[in-house]
């Protein structure tokens, strides 16, 4: 893709289809995708690969995948701007992730952050998959030759590792990947659960009362607002270090609301938690309304969305096999002359 003369920066980024997705989701990844759209040559999957590395039902996975690609487009991403697939209908990816498993080191693995709490939360289901998870999203990375990967704080330690196995195949085989940057959003980045708002806002947490989901009809998403820890004091002010759960509300609030921090405090100044909560409880309301009802309207039309998946499929694994396709040539393996 040009713009202006100029080859656009190739742009990756991916979403489980697993478990209900929070507005934290929608702030931190989806919502920043439909800007990044329009600057980069972006690819934006539903990393189903990745999923499986906790049990899921499979039948469950299956309609969680469609479910999620039609949030994708509801929320604004155009898959006449992007490339929109599902991770598992292009082979490439774990295709290179078994190549690049040979230069990933065992020590690597284990000391990843996310590997020591999956497996303390997934005691009875710690496999290599778990383990080998950061591979895969670095293969996923690698395959399109991304300039930039958005990530949140806590894929920061992922990218990382994907960079330097990106560094470490260019050193022994000679230049194949490009190394990645990070860019890292700073509006809604992290969104913490309105329960215990030290913590990240999670699609697994069990208290159905920290998360608020996509999914959540007016009623439920007003309620939880209403039952959100604050803190003893009165005053609505953004101090996340005194006031963990106002100052999350304030960045939930002025992220919906379109406003800034600074115009949000002023327009709560001088009122109570009660008439706060409430407002941010409407104002998220009112912006899921519409993107709920065009989920369902995607959902409801079958073949259109099945067919942006399948032109995704197609597009990505072009771009991917071409990769590949050098990959597999120095490492040196054997391809039948055509």
């Amino acid at each position: 893709m040009q713009e202006n003369g100029q080859k656009k920066k190739i742009l990756y980024s991916a979403v489980q289809p697993s478990g209900d997705l929070t507005i934290g989701n929608y702030l931190g990844a989806i919502k920043n995708w439909v800007e990044l759209q329009e600057d980069y040559e972006c690819f934006y999957a539903m990393a189903d690969m990745h999923a499986i590395t906790v049990r899921q039902d499979p039948a469950t996975l299956r309609r969680k995948t469609l479910e999620l690609a039609a949030l994708y487009i509801a929320c604004g991403v155009d898959p006449e701007k992007c490339t929109l697939y599902v991770q598992s209908n292009v082979s490439c990816h774990a295709e290179l992730a078994w190549v690049l498993n040979t230069l990933t080191y065992v020590g690597e693995m284990e000391r990843m952050t996310q590997f020591k709490d999956k497996s303390a939360k997934h005691a009875d289901n710690i496999n290599m998959g778990l383990m080998d998870y950061p591979v895969l999203m670095a293969a996923d990375i690698l395959l399109y030759q991304a300039d930039v990967v958005p990530v949140g704080f806590d894929q920061r330690q992922h990218l990382e590792i994907t960079r330097d196995i990106a560094v470490r195949f260019n050193n022994r085989y000679s230049p194949t990947f490009t190394v990645p940057e990070a860019v890292i959003m700073k509006v809604g980045a992290k969104i913490n659960s309105l329960q215990e708002p030290t913590k990240k806002m999670s699609k697994s947490d069990e208290n159905p009362n920290a998360s608020v989901y996509m999914s959540d009809d007016r009623d439920a998403i007003v309620r939880k607002f209403r039952r959100a820890v604050t803190d003893s004091d009165s005053a609505v002010r953004f101090d996340p270090e005194n006031k963990p759960g106002v100052s999350n509300l304030l960045t939930v609030y002025s992220a919906f609301a379109g406003k800034s921090v600074e115009e949000a405090e002023r327009e709560f100044d001088g009122k109570g938690y009660g008439d706060f909560k409430a407002a941010v409880g409407e104002v998220v309301a009112d912006a899921l309304s519409p993107i709920q009802s065009e989920q369902k309207r995607i959902l409801a039309d079958k073949g259109y969305l099945e067919g942006v998946l399948a032109a995704g499929a197609e597009r990505a694994y072009r771009a991917a096999r071409r990769t590949l396709s050098k990959v597999y040539r120095k490492v040196g393996f054997y391809r039948p002359e055509k």
